[in-house]
């Protein structure tokens, strides 16, 4: 159990900082906005305290730290994705992985943003209240396959 949390811990957080260099590379590369973590703690606060859904988060009740928050959280839900991916793998994948199963377990993530975290932030299923709703499906798409792929450079490394 030990090495499961351990490896959960160190690929998660090596995949989870691959897709946040992909956002400065796509911040820099092509001016899109950079990350803002502070409404995604502000959820997470609200979630803390049983509401998942809301109108719009920029007008849901503020927290203290709600940046960091989103930070912790961000890293955290990616060391949990690492730990699914550990638990739905043979035995065999943390000491030889394979590109597949990272790459299957990164683009099944995106569901999590679309059908969960969207809306519960008030943008719709998908994004699909907002203006460029298929902007942001394709750089979700996109920033999950570079997850996906930095399981597998972080499995690489740590096995």
């Amino acid at each position: 159990m030990t090495e499961f949390l351990y490896r959960s811990l160190l690929i998660g957080i090596g995949a989870t900082a691959i897709f946040d260099l992909w956002g400065l590379f796509l911040k820099h590369a092509f001016g899109l906005p950079g990350a803002n973590w502070a409404p995604v703690g502000r959820w997470f606060g609200h979630l803390a305290g049983g509401t998942v859904f809301h109108e719009d988060i920029a007008k849901a009740r503020p927290f203290a730290y709600e940046r960091a928050m989103g930070w912790i959280g961000h890293y955290a839900v990616g060391v949990l994705f690492a730990a699914i991916l550990l638990a739905v793998t043979s035995s065999d994948w943390p000491r030889q992985p394979t590109l597949m199963p990272a790459l299957l377990v990164g683009l099944v993530t995106v569901g999590a943003g679309w059908f969960l975290l969207q809306p519960g932030m008030g943008a719709g299923v998908a994004a699909s209240k907002r203006p460029n709703a298929n902007q942001i499906r394709a750089l979700n798409i996109a920033g999950h396959v570079v997850f996906g792929l930095g399981l597998y450079a972080s499995a690489l490394l740590v096995r």
